[in-house]
């Protein structure tokens, strides 16, 4: 079988509230790479001794720690489930989510402007 053709079922669901596994940050997921889709400096400019690999899921998240909010890349083998139920303080979550319904954000299908 081609690699190239194979499909990759992500761990992890635009909407969720995941947290990551080393670093203390948490945010919701509002897209998914079937695998690494960036570039090849920032890969590299990740700590050799935790790089992960390029060949899983990579997630773009709304992300906040204890200091902001921004926007982050994370691998699939780095997250776990957020179970706080406590909601994303990034200011661009209302611009794709509508609301958080049962610990998960629920997609707009529209932009707001």
């Amino acid at each position: 079988m081609n690699k190239d053709l194979h499909v990759r079922a992500a761990k992890f669901a635009i909407g969720q509230i995941v947290k990551h596994r080393v670093y203390p940050f948490r945010g919701v997921i509002y897209d998914v790479d079937p695998t690494f889709n960036n570039s090849e400096e920032w890969w590299e400019s990740i700590p050799e001794d935790v790089r992960p690999k390029k060949d899983q899921c990579y997630y773009h998240l709304f992300a906040e720690n204890d200091q902001t909010t921004y926007e982050a890349y994370v691998s699939e083998q780095n997250l776990l489930v957020d179970d706080s139920a406590k909601p994303i303080s990034h200011p661009a979550v209302k611009d794709y989510f509508l609301e958080l319904s049962d610990g998960r954000y629920i997609y707009s299908n529209r932009l707001q402007s």
